[in-house]
């Protein structure tokens, strides 16, 4: 017993920081940008994706300057957002993080229209669960004078 009274000694020396808000949305974007990018990248593993890519198709489009600049488009917002998220003023960011997170919901849903692998589904569900924190976190964004 006496190991775990010195246990429980040592668990009640550690402390537990508050983190700001910013820091906290910072953190569930850059997460959140891994699992982006990491879902892509091994879809490149999948059988006949290289064959498609060499033959100018992704999906059911052709690979095009638009098509490749709209999905740039979609990978900078999220990886703005890092950033946003500690710059912004705290009425804009908290917006703007909302709005971001509830427009890619979907948005990671339609990613998955057409041959979905389980690590495309997988990381979708990540995915949505991170965007649903992020929305949750600004929804709940500490008040100015309020107790922490």
């Amino acid at each position: 017993m006496l190991w775990f009274t010195k246990l429980k000694k040592t668990i009640h020396m550690l402390e537990d920081i508050k983190i700001n808000i910013k820091v906290q949305l910072t953190a569930l974007w850059t997460a959140f940008m891994f699992l982006y990018i990491y879902v892509d990248y091994f879809h490149l593993y999948m059988p006949g994706s290289i064959r498609d890519i060499l033959a100018g198709k992704m999906f059911v489009f052709d690979i095009t300057q638009v098509v490749l600049l709209t999905g740039l488009a979609s990978v900078t917002i999220p990886a703005l957002m890092i950033f946003l998220s500690v710059a912004l003023t705290a009425q804009v960011n908290r917006w703007t993080n909302i709005i971001v997170a509830t427009v890619y919901i979907p948005y990671t849903f339609f990613n998955l229209v057409g041959e979905a692998w389980m690590h495309m589904e997988f990381g979708a569900v990540l995915e949505v669960v991170l965007l649903s924190l992020i929305i949750r976190y600004a929804w709940k964004w500490p008040r100015q004078g309020s107790e922490p």
